[in-house]
């Protein structure tokens, strides 16, 4: 797994899969990111049989690697303008019936300075069924997204696309107040009220 930068909340994998490292806290048998930095996976050596009072001992099972996030492995604050094609991290500021308005706050793994603005129209949500589509059933003021640059825009606006199975929502705030967890690329759930709320929802990688 490539080094990648990870938001507060973003779903890392399943427990099964690793150990939960620095950085990250387990939550109903997921890792999630604990922090905003990058995402380091650490593989333990089997170690061979160990040779014990004349007898041979099973060596043991080889231990699940251990995934952290840490803020010392991000890119510095930089200067780096947006450009067409880069994947980049964005928070919800508002939402109107044809766009969700972003603020821009990491491009590729750089966490920028300043934060640039940016809109997802309503026909780059989803790739199919772009009829259908509602702002408000995508995406709520405060989500974290996973998008990608498809235009310049205008003077004021880049504009983004979550279009992809991996683009989308990573990280959401219940209206109780709780951090959600994906149930469906439509679905979030807060675990403690048990209430689901629609988003365009981000593949986990």
């Amino acid at each position: 797994m490539a080094q990648t930068v990870a938001v507060p909340g973003q779903l890392l994998g399943p427990s099964n899969k690793y150990v939960a490292g620095a950085g990250t806290h387990t939550h109903n048998s997921n890792l999630y990111s604990s922090l905003l930095g990058s995402i380091t996976i650490e593989h333990s050596k089997a170690s061979g049989p160990a040779k014990r009072l004349n007898r041979l001992t099973a060596p043991a099972p080889s231990s699940l690697p251990t995934i952290s996030v840490s803020r010392s492995g991000i890119s510095e604050k930089r200067e780096v303008l947006p450009e067409v094609g880069n994947v980049v991290l964005c928070r919800v500021t508002r939402i109107q019936p044809r766009q969700a308005t972003v603020a821009i706050l990491v491009v590729g793994e750089t966490v920028l300075v300043a934060e640039w603005q940016g809109v997802i129209r309503v026909q780059d949500v989803r790739a199919t069924e772009k009829d259908r589509v509602k702002i408000y059933e995508s995406f709520r003021p405060g989500d974290i997204v996973r998008a990608e640059v498809i235009s310049l825009g205008d003077q004021a606006n880049y504009y983004l696309s979550t279009a992809s199975n991996e683009l989308g929502v990573i990280m959401a705030t219940s209206e109780a107040g709780n951090t959600m967890y994906p149930v469906s690329w439509k679905d979030m759930k807060d675990p403690e009220t048990d209430v689901s709320e629609s988003r365009k929802v981000a593949k986990p990688f």
